[in-house]
């Protein structure tokens, strides 16, 4: 096991898995972000170098994460051999399994080597399966017209309570400073109304992917969630990121929205596996 801090050797990683895509999407973004000014102190951690067969990335010791933190303990992976992989979370101190952690990963066998971690560390696993959508073209997604007396702009700490009060998987005190923190450090898009008041908007997280894309129900059905989702692509587009996200397998409104938008589901579903020793 071996921990990447040279810039030149991340930087030849950021190459080598872009020519994995869309398999190494998570892995990617988080080390497409650790190359720029790493803004989630995340760190990579491979199994060998050069010749490399496994890719984790995970946040740093020296960061301000606690063992109880679900939203900022993140983790992502991507392998070229299972068996490699298993070795490098069971054998090692690659992983920290005293905390409670999210692994996302792309591939079925991230899923079955963190079944075989939770039997063997006796840990709480719960897995979800998302789709996992890519747009291959973002300059060329639909255009629509915003009101002219509503604004595109950008988040402001002031508008994270009502993000943490409509997130799906928010509503507590970690929610919010995961919230955030995001909102301070990463891409994301807004709309306000004449107000000021932020009525649509969409953030990007440590790994690259698109979350909490919302409209308030009192400005739905009016093209607002386009406008946001084209906008925050071609952010993430211009400075070089795939533009991708996650949605849950059930939900059919998004999954519309994304296909409208010129997206792809991808065939592998991304595997979030949320880790706990409690």
């Amino acid at each position: 096991m071996q921990i990447l801090t040279c810039p030149s050797k991340l930087k030849l990683l950021e190459t080598v898995l872009q020519r994995h895509l869309p398999q190494a999407l998570p892995a990617n973004g988080a080390v497409m972000h650790i190359n720029r000014r790493n803004p989630a102190q995340h760190e990579v951690v491979v199994d060998s170098w050069p010749e490399f067969k496994v890719v984790l990335t995970r946040p740093r010791k020296e960061a301000d994460t606690h063992n109880t933190d679900l939203y900022k303990n993140i983790y992502a992976a991507f392998y070229w051999d299972l068996d490699v992989y298993r070795r490098l979370l069971l054998d090692t101190d690659a992983v920290n399994w005293k905390q409670t952690f999210r692994l996302y990963g792309n591939q079925n066998g991230i899923y079955d080597v963190s079944k075989d971690a939770a039997a063997t560390k006796k840990i709480h696993l719960t897995a979800t399966p998302h789709f996992t959508y890519l747009n291959p073209n973002p300059d060329k997604m639909p255009q629509r017209q915003l009101d002219p007396s509503f604004t595109i702009s950008t988040l402001k700490s002031s508008h994270v309570d009502i993000l943490n009060e409509t997130w799906p998987y928010g509503g507590n005190e970690q929610s919010r400073r995961f919230l955030d923190n995001m909102v301070k450090c990463f891409p994301n898009i807004c709309i306000l109304d004449s107000n000021g008041h932020p009525i649509s908007w969409g953030i990007t997280d440590p790994l690259g992917a698109q979350i909490h894309g919302y409209t308030l129900p009192s400005h739905r059905r009016r093209g607002y969630s386009a406008i946001v989702t084209r906008a925050l692509s071609m952010k993430s587009h211009v400075a070089g990121y795939p533009v991708y996200g996650h949605t849950a397998t059930n939900n059919v409104q998004t999954q519309n929205l994304l296909k409208y938008m010129g997206s792809q589901r991808l065939s592998e579903l991304c595997h979030i596996c949320l880790h706990s020793s409690t």
